[in-house]
């Protein structure tokens, strides 16, 4: 049974999550929040699967609770709510700690499907999608000039070689499958490799370990075109 934490500033969308949620034998919403502090302390009360979190409410917003949220170190994970894919909210909200987004607009299949993959460990965005959002709002990063020695950091000196090689195919936003045949090694290899990575530099999902690889350098914009 998964546990869901419904975070949202209007009651009818509220009332329609609950309402889907509560018709799926293998959902059960444990609390609801109209904004962001009551999301942060209600999360650490219940301790839910999956927090689904809205984004623009009053007071403190959806980015900053999430934010909250994931600095607890606890077992929930966020699944944020936006209106478009490439969308600052969206992208900050990744930066923040959240396990990946939905639109609001997605078909309840959708949302169900992306509930359970976040409450599994899974992130639920497009490996590529991580990417474009990164690229879009690279402004917004420290970046490092091309050439620039990359930081000594203990994580990323825990990587073996092809641990580091993982690492910077997932930057690059390459699916499973595309890292298996540019890498010559089966799916299931891959799988195992990413999840030796994700323990080793203390990243919750294939999300943040983009973020990671960005943050340090292993992973740059791409570029017009």
């Amino acid at each position: 049974m998964t546990t869901v934490l419904i975070v949202d500033d209007q009651p009818l969308q509220r009332l329609g999550f609950r309402m889907l949620l509560e018709s799926t034998p293998d959902t059960e919403v444990v609390g609801e929040a109209g904004h962001g502090a009551e999301a942060v302390r209600k999360a650490a009360e219940l301790s839910p699967d999956v927090v689904l979190m809205d984004v623009r409410m009053p007071g403190m917003d959806g980015i900053e609770a999430t934010r909250r949220i994931v600095a607890t170190g606890g077992r929930s994970r966020v699944l944020v709510l936006t209106t478009f894919d490439l969308d600052e909210y969206a992208y900050t909200a990744l930066r923040a700690g959240a396990s990946g987004f939905l639109l609001k607009d997605a078909l309840p299949e959708e949302l169900l499907a992306g509930i359970r993959a976040v409450a599994g460990g899974d992130a639920v965005i497009a490996p590529g999608l991580t990417r474009r959002l990164l690229d879009a709002y690279a402004h917004h990063l420290p970046g490092r000039p091309p050439g620039e020695e990359l930081p000594d950091d203990p994580r990323l000196r825990s990587l073996t070689e092809r641990e580091r090689e993982i690492l910077v195919a997932i930057g690059q936003g390459w699916t499973n499958g595309e890292i298996a045949e540019r890498l010559v090694l089966s799916e299931s290899t891959v799988k195992t490799h990413i999840g030796r990575v994700l323990a080793k530099i203390g990243a919750r999902d294939r999300v943040q370990a983009v973020i990671f690889a960005y943050d340090l350098g292993l992973a740059r914009p791409i570029g017009p075109g």
